[in-house]
């Protein structure tokens, strides 16, 4: 069933002042509705980049958008800063409205699009309870009913009679976001206003929200640029660029979309380091395949060569190299120092430049990308280091003869594959 339906909907805005800015505009447009004509400020203005300068004093905060949501569904908007994530769920809580287009829903919408939203600050915690109930329609004896509920799920017990002005940031979103999930709308929105909150009281939400969209069959609407919250509860994911939906459709697909826009792999890094007042410093990287051909992308288990430049200035009495591997994440998934389980480590009193070759063995990663890290210490001492300074792309294959029976080609959602012994006791 389709609870919230958006048609063509688009929104401009002019920059820098409110308005139009002049009479003679105001007219313009009067004077195109009396006669039934299209606003002419419609046909004007730039498309929303905010990196770029304006060549218009019209801009475009949304042009053309069309999705629908199912009821029970969990749909992740995600986009940069700027790409009118927030300014499409302004419009879809009658925030405001849009400049053209349509939004179609059924039953009551509950919105938390920033900290302290419809809350008045000189009311206490539990008027407010009262107050955002009122304005999403329910009685009295309804909120009544979720009032001990919603002040246990918050936290604030202690402050719940004390008035908001009073409340931390984050003591707001925790009262705010009880009061939206615990009032039983039929779609709850929520901004990145969750960041505000503590680990606790994220993973509590999060919990919250599958809770109402599983369990009680509610639409949740959720803008996050926490790419490990949205993997856990979406269902769906749109992805918004400049103004315009750039995807829809799963959230594994979109979240690699996403992180993966812009990136390029090539293989091979040069830095260019002339730095003669550090002892050392990394000068190129390179990786490559078995064949000593330098790739950018690899089979799930396929060895994987790394080669590690560095220039020497002066002697490197205790050398120590790691290298790790990220996915986008930023979750660690693997990393090796040259003096942990190394057959042959580094040696000391280096003088001149050298090369550190890795070789993996074994190494099963989930099809997806990666990116490197790297440093070099004398002893405790950085001389250099290299933070995400490199990507390589995995793909799917079917593991060798030890794994097959184990993983038989299935997906899974663990970072690499491995191998363990079993039994039963």
């Amino acid at each position: 069933m389709i609870i919230l339906k958006a048609e063509n909907i688009s929104k401009q805005y002019r920059l820098g002042l409110v308005g139009t800015g002049t009479i003679s505009h105001d007219l313009n447009r009067w004077w195109a509705g009396i006669r039934g004509k299209e606003d002419p400020f419609l046909k004007i203005g730039s498309v929303n980049d905010r990196s770029t300068k304006a060549d218009s004093d019209y801009v475009w905060a949304l042009r053309d958008i069309n999705f629908e949501v199912k009821r029970g569904e969990v749909l992740g908007i995600i986009g940069k800063n700027g790409a009118g994530k927030s300014t499409l769920l302004k419009i879809l809580s009658r925030v405001t409205g849009p400049t053209t287009g349509e939004i179609k829903t059924k039953g009551r919408i509950a919105s938390l699009l920033e900290v302290g939203t419809g809350f008045h600050p000189e009311l206490t915690g539990r008027e407010n309870i009262y107050l955002n109930g009122a304005i999403l329609g329910m009685s009295k004896a309804e909120i009544k009913a979720k009032e001990e509920e919603i002040v246990q799920f918050s936290g604030c017990e202690r402050y719940i009679d004390t008035p908001v002005k009073r409340y931390s940031s984050g003591m707001r979103v925790r009262l705010a976001f009880a009061v939206a999930a615990h009032l039983e709308p039929d779609i709850l929105v929520i901004d990145e206003v969750l960041a505000v909150g503590d680990a606790e009281f994220q993973k509590k939400a999060i919990g919250k929200m599958q809770d109402i969209s599983k369990g009680e069959g509610r639409t949740v609407l959720f803008v996050s640029h926490n790419m490990a919250a949205v993997q856990d509860l979406c269902t769906r994911l749109i992805i918004m660029e400049h103004g315009r939906l750039s995807f829809d459709g799963g959230v594994s697909e979109g979240i690699n979309n996403y992180l993966n826009k812009d990136r390029t792999t090539k293989g091979y890094r040069d830095f260019n380091s002339d730095n003669s007042t550090v002892l050392s410093n990394f000068s190129r990287f390179e990786i490559k395949t078995v064949g000593d051909e330098i790739a950018s992308q690899f089979n799930s288990g396929e060895s994987i060569v790394f080669h590690a430049f560095v220039k020497v200035n002066s002697i490197i009495r205790n050398p120590v190299f790691s290298l790790r591997i990220s996915d986008l994440n930023n979750v660690n998934v693997v990393t090796w120092r040259s003096n942990d389980f190394v057959k042959e480590p580094i040696p000391s009193n280096i003088k001149e430049d050298f090369e550190i070759v890795i070789k993996t063995i074994d190494l099963y990663l989930l099809n997806g990308n990666y990116t490197l890290s790297m440093s070099l210490l004398d002893g405790i001492e950085l001389l250099d280091a290299r933070i995400k300074f490199l990507d390589f792309e995995i793909h799917p294959s079917k593991p060798n003869k030890q794994f097959q029976t184990i993983t038989k080609e299935k997906s899974t959602n663990s970072l690499i594959y491995s191998i363990a012994d079993w039994k039963i006791i």
